[in-house]
């Protein structure tokens, strides 16, 4: 069903569900993942049942520590941050534990986990609230970081992310919720660190990630009379 349009929290839902009936030792947990308006994780706890789908307290020091330790015993969580911004009073598990375990063991100490994380501003949430810290993860030796702009690398690359055996840090700004595309209903996987050209241009390359692509993509047709934008996500 290639026509299929969906959203990217749709996308992002379907990738849960696909790889939780795929994998048995695929968890989630987070603040109010089993809402009913948390459409990225709506449903999952009535699907898969409280076992591996579980809510947690307000306090991120406690469930990200608790997604390391179970990612260390062989299971592969997936712990949802509802903002990026209280990742901070996290960093010494995001940083020296998710980060770093991998290279203290000597490769001895696997930590398959995805810490997904919603990031931006546009909501009128304030400054502690919309940032957009995906430059500090990408710093941190052993981490991944993705940061998917469109509902069909959202569903591939959440994927390939709970897939991978190395910790992933899985950015979803805000605004692209909503936001609707074309994606396969069938699983499929979209590798890492592999560029894709959303226009060709040969004047200017504008290189960026998330919703800044779909911002460039709009800068870009406003500007072609003018120049011909590259825009590269």
């Amino acid at each position: 069903m290639a026509d299929r349009i969906i959203t990217y929290s749709d996308a992002i839902n379907e990738a849960h569900r696909q790889e939780m009936e795929r994998d048995p030792n695929v968890i989630l947990f987070g603040e109010n993942v089993s809402s009913s308006w948390r459409g990225a994780t709506k449903g999952l706890k009535e699907r898969f049942g409280r076992e591996r789908v579980r809510d947690t307290p307000i306090t991120e020091t406690s469930f990200i520590g608790m997604g390391v330790g179970a990612a260390i015993r062989g299971l592969r969580p997936i712990v949802e941050l509802m903002l990026v911004d209280f990742g901070l009073v996290a960093m010494d598990q995001i940083l020296n534990q998710m980060a770093k375990s991998t290279y203290m063991s000597g490769g001895a100490v696997r930590v398959p986990m995805v810490l997904r994380a919603s990031y931006g501003a546009g909501t009128s949430s304030g400054a502690t609230h919309s940032e957009s810290l995906y430059s500090i993860f990408a710093h941190m030796p052993g981490m991944k970081v993705v940061v998917p702009s469109n509902p069909y690398d959202a569903k591939g690359l959440l994927i390939t992310a709970i897939r991978d055996d190395n910790p992933v840090v899985f950015m979803e700004h805000r605004l692209l919720g909503r936001a609707k595309g074309h994606v396969p209903e069938e699983p499929y996987a979209v590798p890492f660190g592999v560029a894709n050209m959303m226009r060709e241009g040969s004047d200017i390359t504008v290189v960026a990630t998330g919703n800044m692509v779909n911002m460039a993509i709009e800068a870009a047709d406003e500007l072609k009379k003018e120049a011909s934008v590259e825009v590269m996500d």
